[in-house]
C-alpha cells in the first residue's frame, strides 16, 4: 500500500455487508446499532501480525464502512469494536477482543473455541 504504508481509505459504501470485491479494490461494511467507534485490523498474510488498524469514519443507517481501493480478495482482517459494556442490556462491547466479520466467506487457519470467548460463564 502507499504513504509510507498507510493504507488508502476511501468512504466507501453501507451496502452490501460484509467485505465486497468489486473487481478494482474492497467495500467494507459492518451494522453495529449500539458501536461508539469501529476498527478494521489488517493483519499479514499470515494472520499472526496486525500490520494496520484503519477506523471506520463512514457511518450510514448504523451500518460502518469504507472502501480499501488497493485491497484484494484474501486480505486477512478483523475488526474491534468499542461501546458500552452492559450485559443486562445484551451489550458486550470490547475494543480487545478481534472480532470475526459476520458475513465473512472464509476464516483463515480455523477458529479455536475457548469459554473465554464468550465474555461470561458458560454452564
Amino acid at each position: 500500500m502507499t504513504r509510507q504504508n498507510d493504507p488508502i481509505v476511501w468512504p466507501g459504501r453501507p451496502y452490501p455487508l460484509g467485505a465486497t470485491w468489486d473487481g478494482e479494490g474492497v467495500n467494507f461494511a459492518l451494522f453495529s446499532e449500539s458501536a461508539e467507534k469501529v476498527e478494521l485490523c489488517l493483519f499479514d498474510q499470515f494472520g499472526r501480525r496486525e500490520i494496520h488498524r484503519v477506523p471506520l469514519r463512514e457511518q450510514t443507517d448504523q451500518v460502518w464502512h469504507c472502501y480499501l481501493p488497493e485491497a484484494r480478495p484474501g486480505l486477512l482482517y478483523g475488526y474491534r469494536v468499542h461501546g458500552p459494556y452492559e450485559p443486562t442490556k445484551g451489550l458486550r462491547f470490547n475494543r480487545n477482543k478481534l472480532l470475526l466479520d459476520p458475513y465473512a466467506k472464509q476464516i483463515q487457519n480455523g477458529l479455536k473455541w475457548h469459554d473465554s470467548h464468550f465474555g461470561y460463564r458458560v454452564g
